[in-house]
């Protein structure tokens, strides 16, 4: 049993080599996968790319600190990220930090204090009637043909029902009518005509009624006018146009406004005044309706207010022709949702059914309910770095880093000597990995190296030195008791490991407590501690110990040389360990 335990210590010993290669293997796969990504660069935070950085904190109102949960935060996330592409940003980011704080980073070439106005305020949602709409682009917007059941049908081809109800009508139909069809072009040809001083619509279809925006609650003469020259400026595939659309606005005011359907076209409106408030919800869920096949709905539930003006206004709405029998749900001055009634709505609760999967379903449910939401948000603090002072504190870091490696290498030149090309070389494999692994992090999950994550990188240098130190020592200490330096290596390494292991766990765990705890840039140095920590224990164990198993085999180090840094003169070595000779015995001689 001894001896085949000894055989296999010696094979493991022995290939030191299948260690370099798996290391070898990974690293070339991670550097390939870079490329081939596209990052070769680590993605740079705010504090070093430039731009603007907001902490918003969320207060609840009193007594529902409840409120403040994590359905809540991504609700309100959500919102905040229609806000900030509304800007037209790029790689903005939106994301919750703790259980009570949003960060909104925002990268340099936008109006930051436009940007805090947009995401500080309270979302504005409201359900508007619609007196117009058609594609933007041209072409007037379908809108299907009413159903006898109490329900709505948007133009994306949603469905609600209102659960107090459950009537039906033989015209009942899937698609949509001639009648309407014309009926909403005969809308928005008379919004685009100016021959009429009051602003009424002219162009109407044969035996239609006249529609326009101040027979849905707009505003008539130089107001309706106005409205009209807005909506046919409207061009919602344009970004900077959508995002401006309805600005000024009051909730008592007729406005344009865009919105996309479920084919992903956008579309154009002109919306009456504000029947219904966002705070009149009192709920609302995404759920999957099984029972009759309608697949995923969105559920609505109005306050005792909310459903009085709920019921007013699909009554009002019922009787008219579409488009102007549908009704928009308006966030932040965009259409999200625009159902159609057939009658009034008065139980007080709706469900809006038709091209929903859970996603949409739920992200629709997110937006009504935020209409309700009871938390607003005190903004913590605000930052903006230029672009230049960005390139200057980045500057600053690497110039930190490259005299933080130069002390630590030439500390290694002169107390190591041939030991230190160990320790450089596994410090150079190390900083490798780190850097092809952040670049990889920013388009994975989104990292981005800010500052404090620089500091985190610079700190890691020592605790990665300190590692090879440890295991250097344990190998002397071993050559002092009149060791060589092979069995040093193989002897030393069981009682290094475990006090490396030791000391980068502990390390570990001070990264991911802080990294818990804090908010903010504190979690970039944090998290570079932590991933260099990690990278640490691969190194040591792939790389550095394997490496020394096989310098350990030559001459230069194996002999001893002043220059080697495992002199054993220089060390102090005690004499060589002989083994004592047991006595041989006594001749036993026979008598004669």
């Amino acid at each position: 049993m001894a001896a085949l335990k000894k055989g296999k210590n010696a094979s493991a010993t022995s290939k030191p080599w299948r260690s370099l290669v798996l290391i070898l293997i990974a690293t070339v796969a991670l550097t390939g996968g870079m490329f081939a990504s596209g990052h070769t660069t680590p993605r740079l935070g705010i504090d070093l790319a430039g731009g603007t950085s907001i902490t918003l904190a969320a207060v609840p109102e009193a007594g529902r600190e409840s409120a403040i949960n994590k359905t809540n935060m991504d609700t309100a996330v959500s919102i905040m990220e229609r806000r900030v592409n509304g800007l037209g940003v790029s790689e903005a980011e939106v994301q919750t930090q703790g259980t009570r704080n949003i960060i909104v980073n925002i990268p340099k070439g936008t109006n930051s204090k436009q940007a805090r106005e947009q995401v500080g305020t309270t979302a504005k949602l409201y359900f508007r009637p619609v007196i117009a709409t058609e594609l933007s682009g041209g072409g007037a917007a379908p809108a299907p043909s009413a159903t006898g059941d109490g329900s709505e049908q948007g133009s994306g081809g949603d469905k609600a029902t209102d659960k107090a109800t459950d009537g039906s009508s033989p015209s009942a139909s899937a698609g949509p009518s001639a009648s309407a069809t014309t009926q909403g072009r005969a809308v928005t040809d008379a919004l685009k005509a100016d021959e009429s001083p009051s602003g009424s619509p002219s162009g109407k279809a044969d035996d239609e009624p006249e529609a326009s925006p101040s027979a849905a609650g707009g505003a008539g003469g130089d107001a309706d006018s106005k409205l009209q020259a807005q909506y046919a400026a409207l061009d919602c595939t344009k970004e900077s146009v959508r995002a401006k659309a309805g600005d000024g606005s009051t909730a008592t005011d007729s406005i344009v406004a865009c919105g996309q359907n479920s084919q992903g076209q956008w579309q154009k409106y002109v919306l009456g005044p504000a029947a219904v408030d966002g705070t009149d919800v009192d709920e609302a869920d995404a759920v999957l309706n099984t029972q009759t096949g309608a697949g995923w709905i969105v559920t609505m539930g109005f306050t005792d207010k909310g459903a009085e003006k709920f019921a007013d206004i699909t009554g009002q709405l019922a009787q008219k022709q579409s488009p102007q029998n549908q009704f928009a749900i308006v966030l932040d001055n965009e259409v999200v949702s625009d159902p159609y009634v057939s009658q009034a709505l008065t139980g007080g609760n709706a469900e809006i059914s038709g091209n929903f999967n859970q996603q949409s379903s739920q992200e629709l449910a997110n937006m009504l309910s935020y209409g309700a939401l009871p938390l607003t948000f005190r903004e913590d603090s605000v930052t903006t770095v230029t672009a230049a002072l960005g390139g200057e504190q980045l500057r600053a870091g690497l110039i930190a880093g490259a005299i933080g490696i130069a002390l630590v290498v030439l500390y290694l030149l002169v107390y190591y000597r041939g030991l230190s090309f160990i320790a450089i070389a596994s410090l150079l494999v190390s900083a490798a990995l780190t850097y092809v692994i952040m670049s990889l992090l920013g388009p994975a999950i989104g990292f981005a190296l800010n500052l404090p994550a620089v500091c985190g990188a610079i700190v890691a240098i020592g605790i990665t030195a300190d590692s090879f130190i440890v295991f250097f020592e344990r190998v002397r200490d071993e050559i002092r008791e009149g060791r060589t330096l092979r069995p040093s290596v193989e002897r030393a390494w069981p009682r290094a490991r475990r006090t490396i292991l030791v000391s980068d766990f502990v390390s570990f765990l001070a990264a991911a407590v802080l990294f818990v705890v804090t908010v903010g840039k504190v979690q970039g140095f944090a998290f570079t501690l932590g991933l260099t920590t990690v990278l640490d224990v691969v190194v040591v164990f792939l790389f550095t110990k394997p490496l020394l198993t096989l310098m350990a085999r030559r001459k230069f180090f194996a002999g001893g040389h002043k220059w080697s840094g495992l002199d054993p003169k220089a060390l102090g070595a005690k004499p060589p360990l002989r083994r004592t000779r047991r006595p041989s015995a006594p001749a036993m001689t026979k008598e004669a």
